[in-house]
């Protein structure tokens, strides 16, 4: 039977990709989610005070981004009411099956302990100054305790910088096991690298700070406040410097592969040079990642002012983050690709209005913006507008 998508010899269980762009945007949502973390992070563990306006919004966009991140896995499932078993059944040899702990564990024992910790005192003020169902809301919240003398919001802060201490490596393991998932697959030569899951975890850094500094950016301008720019130059600094390490790491693999020139070398350089330009080439390596690490370095070195700064860290970050998401699409898309053989080739062809489909793929990215203004909205994350609002209230 002819297949147009197919070229070349493929074996039979080869003709159809397994995972489709549910499974690439799974490990992007997660990514966002470690990088704001470890942003969040940087002022609270390591103290960079410059950072500290964008705090507890990293620590609410993780929360959106970490809500909606099983969500793909959930419907890429035949089955999906079938995920509660890796609870019941657990298989702890089972990378795949692992994955519930790991994000049930982070969920619930490190960021939502560690944004209460944060928001107590607000969430305890809250509880006495609103009136109707908010008044309810928060003090289910306060889970009873309505202590914030000095004493307690030490005990509060102290705590929450040990659950930061946690979270740190539980924000690695959560994105870095997704690569250790891919690169642990030998008979994948496109996955295969030890290399993967480092590369996870920091072009995850890049991501997640990416979308805090554009988070920040527009919530400032929405609520027509000055932006920090000591903060967002500080940001943008990081950005940099983690997307350099990034790039550096992939240009290292890149290397390794066309040393070693393995019998996969000519099939992979096949696909780079064919089916996978324009994702890799183009879209990955020029504008999601040298055009923006050009802008940033520009900041760096000329002294511009704060209207053209503004405007080249949003334009490096938005790219950054298309950058990331086509580097994920190659992985999971690409790696399919080409079959084990090494001798054929098939074509990815995406539907709209299916299970796995455009359509609830767009649904899925733009699901955790409204959580976020949610989130906002009940734990605003300025101090200055829960105090105004708890006055006003009173």
């Amino acid at each position: 039977m002819t297949m147009p998508a197919v070229q070349g010899y493929m074996y039979p269980n080869e003709r159809e990709l397994a995972w489709s762009i549910l499974i690439v945007i799974y490990p992007y949502i997660t990514g966002l989610v470690a990088g704001a973390f470890i942003l969040a992070s940087l002022e609270r563990v390591f103290h960079v005070e410059a950072v500290k306006p964008t705090y507890r919004l990293a620590l609410l966009t993780a929360l959106a981004f970490l809500l909606v991140a099983p969500l793909p896995l959930q419907l890429h499932l035949g089955h999906p009411e079938r995920s509660i078993e890796m609870y019941l059944t657990p298989h702890r040899t089972s990378a795949m099956a692992m994955f519930g702990f790991v994000y049930l564990w982070y969920l619930m024992a490190v960021l939502v302990l560690e944004i209460w910790l944060d928001f107590r005192a607000d969430i305890v003020r809250a509880a006495l100054a609103e009136r109707g169902w908010r008044r309810w809301f928060y003090r289910v919240l306060t889970l009873g305790s309505y202590n914030i003398s000095p004493r307690a919001l030490a005990i509060d802060e102290r705590a929450g910088y040990i659950v930061t201490v946690v979270g740190i490596p539980s924000a690695l393991l959560l994105h870095g096991y997704v690569g250790f998932i891919f690169g642990s697959v030998k008979a994948n030569p496109w996955w295969s690298s030890p290399l993967m899951p480092v590369v996870f975890i920091f072009s995850a850094m890049v991501s997640g700070i990416a979308a805090v500094l554009l988070i920040y950016m527009f919530t400032s301008w929405r609520r027509r406040c000055p932006i920090d720019m000591r903060c967002l130059d500080s940001i943008a600094r990081y950005l940099l410097y983690t997307f350099l390490i990034d790039f550096s790491l992939e240009m290292l693999d890149l290397v390794h592969r066309i040393y070693e020139a393995d019998e996969s070398f000519r099939s992979l350089d096949f696909m780079l040079h064919t089916k996978l330009y324009l994702s890799q080439v183009v879209i990955q390596i020029y504008i999601g990642t040298l055009v923006p690490l050009a802008l940033l370095a520009l900041t760096q070195i000329v002294s511009l002012g704060v209207r053209h700064r503004k405007r080249i860290y949003a334009l490096a970050a938005s790219l950054a983050l298309v950058g990331i998401f086509a580097m994920r699409w190659n992985v999971v898309i690409g790696g399919q690709l080409f079959s084990k053989s090494f001798l054929g080739y098939t074509t990815y062809k995406i539907g709209f209005v299916t299970r796995e489909g455009l359509l609830p793929a767009i649904v899925l990215m733009l699901l955790p913006i409204p959580i976020l203004w949610v989130l906002v909205k009940l734990l605003p994350p300025w101090p200055a507008d829960t105090a105004a609002g708890a006055s006003a209230a009173s």
